[in-house]
């Protein structure tokens, strides 16, 4: 699997919904099929998106609010890009979907907080090959910024687990980027597991995992 190099790239590869690979770890997606990129267009920092109409049909203000979601933290992927306009076949969208969700300026990533988990790992992306050392990066908003990152092997053993510590957190996302060493005993089929420990009782409170070929 190639990581697409531009937000057009990006957007497209996410338009096209999860192949059978990210199917079979429970991939899914709120965009209805048959969505197309038109183009999209940045100016300061301002991604201005233009979709095919199909992007607007069915779905509650939990999809509509998902798919809005889904495009806006893909192309703010890109350090060039910090907020979304969007526009339907052209026309500027200023209330999206039956539900009437306001879209009169662009929106970020703070405006869909509620529906990102605790800890994002943006890469390595799933289905990604591995080799170590390993650049892991993503943002989380955790008690005290403090995240766990875990990779495992394809013989099921921990290669590494170490603490990292984001930029913000206890109820304000901030960024991670770490480059983690890790010793493989095989190379295969191996995942990284994002979590943190809770105050409470210090339960792991898994986040995100991400299936990779993990290289010795």
């Amino acid at each position: 699997m190639t990581t697409p190099a531009t937000a057009a790239g990006a957007l497209r590869a996410l338009l096209a919904g999860p192949d059978r690979y990210e199917r079979t770890h429970d991939r899914g997606t709120a965009i209805p099929s048959g969505t197309t990129l038109n183009s999209v267009a940045v100016s300061r920092h301002v991604a201005t998106v233009d979709l095919s109409a199909r992007y607007d049909d069915g779905g509650g203000s939990l999809s509509m609010r998902a798919r809005l979601a889904q495009v806006v933290f893909t192309a703010t992927r890109f350090p060039a890009i910090e907020k979304v306009r969007f526009e339907l076949d052209g026309k500027p969208v200023t209330a999206f979907g039956g539900e009437g969700i306001v879209l009169n300026k662009p929106v970020g990533r703070a405006d869909f907080e509620d529906l990102a988990p605790a800890i994002l790992v943006e890469s390595p992306l799933i289905g990604d090959s591995i080799r170590t050392p390993v650049r892991v990066w993503g943002s989380a908003n955790t008690f005290e910024a403090t995240i766990r990152l875990k990779i495992t092997d394809a013989a099921g053993r921990t290669a590494a687990n170490i603490y990292a510590t984001a930029t913000s957190g206890t109820g304000t996302r901030g960024t991670f980027d770490v480059t983690i060493p890790y010793t493989a005993t095989r190379s295969g089929a191996g995942m990284l597991t994002a979590y943190w420990d809770s105050p409470e009782d210090g339960r792991a409170v898994i986040e995100d995992t991400v299936p990779l070929t993990v290289r010795r």
